[in-house]
């Protein structure tokens, strides 16, 4: 009997591949932001390894695609950080929800690649949805917005990026003013409630230009009756909270540190949450759990090297037909500088 496997989410092969249609994976656009906060399509279902055999070569190929989509899409695990961050986000939302002035806000600020992004996308993941529980058949709110601080930001960049997020048009002849204007118009009637605010660490207060983006993230956060959100790099440890300027956002915001994770319980956990995702016909249960510290000393506790190990090696297995993650598989998939370059550095050490 043949078996006929579908491509659940497969976008036709018609469909025009365009820079439009790339924006729809962005977070910093209003159709990216939908669809990152939309329920994810379903796993493919793992066939038998005879039902696997059987597949004509064309439905080998697209449920072997459908798997690749899988393992290539971030499974995000409900990590210490990650509840933190939502916990203490939500708090806010509801202390400033009368507040008229001086809202209180949070910060979300590590190391690279301990979770950051996705820690603050999952709080405004879980602030959209309650919105539109609470409002199911209300058009027109945009409960959140998310912007990312450009390298060398000026202050109509930043005002330009909210305008991109809400679909609004920013002319070169449009002066940051009417810009601000339209933007704060917009997110107060569409009743915005959250602002995330992500690589916050390209803003620096030692330059004329980096403090007017301060001021204009500010003055943002004075009109919007929302609550910001704020994530970057070391941000403790930068210029953003001394002076002046820095002393108003100290003053304001909570901070969320995040940092690599220990090997203990909460690494074991993670590493067997992710494997129970992985869809290999050969793979062993277990295999990565008893690899736990293995992949703790080769990622040095970083979350996102975690992820991109396993996601890695897992599509490999498939290319291959290994249909299996092993420790050989997984040192052969190259990580960040940062992680590769432990083992070197611990080596070194010993010495």
């Amino acid at each position: 009997m043949e078996t006929h496997v579908t491509a659940p989410g497969r976008i036709p092969d018609t469909a025009p591949n365009t820079a439009d249609d790339q924006a729809g994976y962005q977070l910093t656009t209003r159709q990216g932001w939908h669809r990152f906060t939309a329920d994810p399509p379903a796993p493919p279902a793992l066939l038998s390894a005879d039902d696997y055999e059987r597949l004509e070569p064309l439905h080998r190929q697209l449920y072997d695609e459908d798997r690749l989509d899988h393992h290539a899409r971030l499974q995000v695990v409900a990590t210490s950080t990650v509840r933190h961050t939502v916990t203490c986000g939500r708090r806010l939302v509801l202390l400033n929800k009368h507040a008229i002035s001086a809202r209180r806000g949070l910060i979300v600020s590590g190391p690279a690649g301990t979770g950051k992004t996705i820690a603050i996308t999952q709080l405004g993941r879980t602030h959209e949805l309650l919105d539109q529980a609470r409002h199911p058949h209300t058009t027109g709110r945009i409960p959140v917005v998310y912007i990312t601080v450009p390298p060398a930001a000026t202050a109509r960049m930043v005002a330009a990026e909210f305008a991109r997020f809400l679909g609004l048009p920013v002319r070169r002849s449009s002066n940051i003013t009417d810009v601000i204007e339209a933007v704060v118009g917009v997110c107060t009637d569409a009743h915005t409630g959250l602002v995330l605010v992500d690589e916050l660490h390209n803003i620096s207060l030692t330059s004329r230009t980096g403090a007017e983006v301060a001021d204009t993230l500010k003055y943002f956060s004075e009109r919007i009756p929302a609550t910001f959100i704020y994530a970057g790099i070391g941000i403790e440890q930068s210029d953003l909270l001394s002076g002046t300027r820095g002393q108003q956002i100290a003053g304001r915001f909570t901070l969320v540190p995040t940092a690599p994770f220990p090997y203990n319980t909460e690494w074991k956990g993670l590493v067997a949450t992710l494997e129970g995702t992985l869809l290999l016909h050969r793979h062993q249960p277990g295999t990565l759990t008893r690899l736990d510290r293995y992949l703790h000393d080769r990622t040095g506790g970083m979350i996102g090297a975690l992820s991109h190990a396993i996601r890695g090696a897992a599509i490999d297995a498939i290319l291959t037909g290994a249909e299996a993650i092993t420790k050989e598989s997984l040192a052969a998939v190259p990580l960040d500088y940062f992680s590769d370059s432990l083992p070197r550095v611990r080596a070194g050490a010993r010495r």
